[in-house]
């Protein structure tokens, strides 16, 4: 085996697997760094330790392959925390942080707390490296835990308080790289075809099937098997939002959103159908809200790559352990062309209908202050053909999964699973793992103060994304609660949701970005043309009607 020191065994193994930017918090490694510089990996130094996990997170997702974020020992559990949203939305980051040497372990070292019990919340596999020749066997564990699976977030945890007590030394090390690896998912497993012939038997004799397609569906790459697989069979397809491009929204078949996050009409046709075929879903509690959507009873099918999600919500008729693109080919292959189910899909087509005229008034509103719909309205009309949409949550989530319409099969869309002020950082790392495609970061006014620091950190890298800012100075999901718990409207109640009026395209501007403002409905096309010819980072600030809050999930009863 060559001499080499850590540092080179980390940046060569990490440029094997792909990685072409790491995002990172110093001071961590200086001298790996350096020779990932050498290796013309970018190194994105962010303002925040959760930022840099949230642009790790967005660049996985996009790029479906492992991403690389970083942080010293005392901003470790701030990476942990940031780690979250890439546990919750199935994304494989992988986190390597320093630690104090262990001889100064559990004696009030500076700065010094326990990394294991926070990451071991947020991660599939957290190991501790205290020599160099560890390193190259954590870091293959890692890529593979990260990859296999349940894609999932990973942790090394290197001696040293930069981590220096394992990089900076050198010692005889080899380089390996499982290519395997380097993207998800590593292996396609294909559900056995006696459990699949079960499950072709029931969709063909329901009256009222459904399909629930969820993250599993956009990890796998199966967006044409499932359209193709509900066209052969006759069947709508709801989709959750990890999974919202994957079904076109023009299909005669296309469902909307389900759960709290939702259109109406969705939730109405989940509930009125008579078996649901979730591919690729964990049946979670925001999909499901609550678990109320589909009620109890209902008959069901799922499809995971994960044995232990399957009937962890929902008891199921058939169980399909696979890959979601293997399996449904293997289903397209098994199954025979269903009659169309004029019934069925008319009255999905109905709802559907019905819920489109209910919102056209919002959705085709010129007042002022904008309403949010009308705001969706322009972006599912101006969108780039390739665009790479990022929601952050709240009502962000909502209004861009609900009334936003991806128009075009090379649109993406990547969303929140928690924390709000994900949606900058995000965007920048979606930026990153695809250069080439205009990235819209769609973001309140209350997601927009979390990290709005990165705007210099995506001036200083060349990191060109479009912002838009759903601005209506407040918090607006929480006014209804607040004002339940005051009985009304008060002073005090107004302190805990409402904002003072920023204008946010000035202080874009004072970093470098190109900042626009944008009142009218008119407007907003013009802007959007604007930011996607700048050839800098941009901010849209849409001035909203503070009244835009959505609906509350229809549920049955």
């Amino acid at each position: 085996m060559p001499k080499m020191t850590g540092a080179k065994l980390l940046a060569d193994t990490v440029h094997g697997y792909g990685i072409t930017h790491v995002f990172f918090m110093p001071y961590i490694a200086p001298r790996a760094l350096m020779e990932m510089e050498y290796l013309g990996i970018k190194r994105v130094q962010t303002h925040g330790e959760k930022a840099a996990a949230y642009m790790a997170d967005a660049y996985a997702r996009v790029k479906r392959a492992p991403g690389l974020c970083m942080a010293q020992s005392v901003g470790a559990v701030n990476l942990a925390a940031g780690l979250q949203d890439a546990w919750l939305s199935c994304s494989p980051v992988v986190a390597i942080t320093g630690r104090e040497w262990q001889g100064h372990q559990l004696r009030h070292a500076y700065q010094e707390v326990d990394h294991m019990a926070p990451f071991s919340a947020v991660t599939a596999y957290s190991a501790y490296v205290a020599r160099p020749e560890e390193l190259s066997h954590h870091l293959r564990q890692a890529f593979r835990a990260a990859t296999s699976g349940t894609p999932r977030p990973t942790h090394l945890d290197l001696q040293g308080i930069d981590g220096g007590g394992v990089v900076n030394v050198e010692e005889d090390l080899e380089v390996i790289v499982e290519r395997q690896f380097a993207n998800i998912p590593p292996f396609r497993p294909v559900a056995d075809q006696e459990a699949i012939a079960a499950a072709l038997q029931l969709l063909r004799t329901a009256e009222r099937p459904v399909i629930v397609a969820g993250g599993g569906v956009t990890a796998s790459g199966a967006r044409a098997e499932l359209i193709e697989l509900a066209e052969k069979l006759s069947i709508p397809v709801a989709t959750a939002l990890n999974a919202k491009a994957m079904f076109p929204a023009e299909h005669p078949l296309a469902v909307g959103v389900p759960g709290s996050y939702s259109r109406a009409c969705a939730n109405q046709i989940v509930c009125e159908a008579d078996l649901v075929f979730y591919v690729g879903s964990h049946t979670g509690g925001q999909l499901t809200n609550n678990y109320t959507i589909p009620p109890p009873g209902v008959r069901v099918i799922q499809l995971d790559i994960n044995p232990a999600e399957i009937g962890r919500n929902y008891p199921i008729e058939v169980g399909l352990q696979g890959d979601a693109r293997a399996t449904l080919r293997q289903m397209l292959a098994s199954a025979d062309t269903a009659p169309v189910r004029t019934d069925w899909t008319g009255r999905v087509q109905e709802l559907v209908r019905a819920w489109r005229e209910d919102v056209g008034a919002h959705y085709n509103s010129e007042a002022e202050p904008i309403r949010p719909e009308r705001l969706c309205k322009a972006l599912s009309e101006h969108l780039p053909e390739n665009a790479i949409l990022v929601s952050d949550t709240g009502h962000a989530g909502i209004w861009t999964g609900t009334m936003l319409d991806l128009r075009h099969p090379e649109q993406s869309y990547i969303r929140c699973s928690g924390s709000l002020g994900w949606g900058l950082p995000a965007a920048m790392g979606a930026k990153c793992a695809g250069p080439d495609r205009p990235v819209l970061c769609f973001t309140g006014d209350g997601g927009i103060w979390y990290h709005l620091a990165e705007l210099e950190t995506a001036v200083r890298c060349g990191i060109n994304t479009v912002t838009v800012i759903n601005n209506n100075h407040s918090l607006n999901q929480e006014r209804d609660g607040v004002e339940a718990i005051y009985g009304g409207t008060t002073a005090g109640s107004d302190e805990l949701w409402l904002f003072e009026d920023t204008d946010f395209a000035p202080i874009a501007e004072s970093m470098g970005c190109l900042g626009l403002t944008v009142r009218k409905a008119g407007e907003i096309a013009g802007a959007l043309e604007q930011a996607f010819a700048a050839e800098r980072p941009v901010v849209i600030d849409v001035k909203t009607d503070v009244a835009g809050i959505a609906p509350l999930a229809w549920t049955p009863g």
